[in-house]
């Protein structure tokens, strides 16, 4: 049974597509459905394709009793000075066509932020920042920045980057081109979807099991 919330703006499965630093370069003749992974904390190199930054804090793999599965955990004092990133070369883009971005997080009581930069079809870099410290939304020019709520425990984020962009900015999404995620969080997945699907129609391995309580 799972218990976790989903955050979300509203709502043919293909294998996953794993990624690979050559796959990177490529997204953008590639077609892409379904599924795309961009991290999964039970892989053996979880941040293959990211880079990271730490100052006052940690980058580690702890057990989370939780889900009973090893997490990725991002803690820091100063939010904005740790952070993992993707892609891992500053000058590289994802090319990332799927307008659906799925972040299974857990909230530890902390601030935390993310930040998504996406290409519209006025050639225009925008970014999206949700931030659980945040009331208002607020877009400028560049920059729409959100407030994001996080029930205890374990989410599920769902982002239709499309719906964000059209109205915040009256333009079309093209393609995601960098994810930044910053402390403080545990994370077990994020990857990209063509469509939201349901609990039912998702593969097993991109579920978020929580153990079932029992009422004694």
């Amino acid at each position: 049974m799972s218990t976790h919330r989903r955050i979300s703006t509203e709502q043919k499965i293909s294998p996953q597509l794993s990624l690979s630093c050559d796959l990177l370069k490529m997204f953008k003749n590639t077609f892409q459905s379904g599924f795309l992974s961009i991290l999964y904390s039970l892989g053996t190199k979880p941040l293959q394709i990211w880079d990271k930054e730490v100052s006052n804090g940690h980058i580690k793999r702890p057990h989370d009793e939780d889900i009973q599965s090893n997490v990725l955990e991002i803690v820091g004092s100063n939010i904005q000075s740790t952070y993992i990133t993707c892609p891992a070369d500053p000058a590289a883009t994802l090319g990332i066509k799927l307008p659906f971005l799925v972040m299974i997080v857990k909230n530890v009581k902390k601030y935390f932020t993310f930040e998504i930069q996406v290409l519209d079809d006025k050639n225009v870099r925008r970014r999206f920042r949700a931030s659980n410290f945040q009331a208002v939304t607020r877009v400028k020019p560049y920059i729409c920045t959100m407030p994001l709520k996080l029930d205890e425990g374990w989410n599920q984020i769902q982002l239709n980057l499309a719906d964000f962009t059209r109205r915040a900015y009256g333009t079309n999404y093209v393609e995601t081109l960098r994810v930044q995620v910053h402390a403080n969080c545990r994370l077990r997945r994020i990857y990209f979807s063509d469509r939201l699907y349901s609990e039912e129609e998702l593969p097993p391995e991109f579920k978020l099991y929580l153990p079932v309580q029992q009422k004694g």
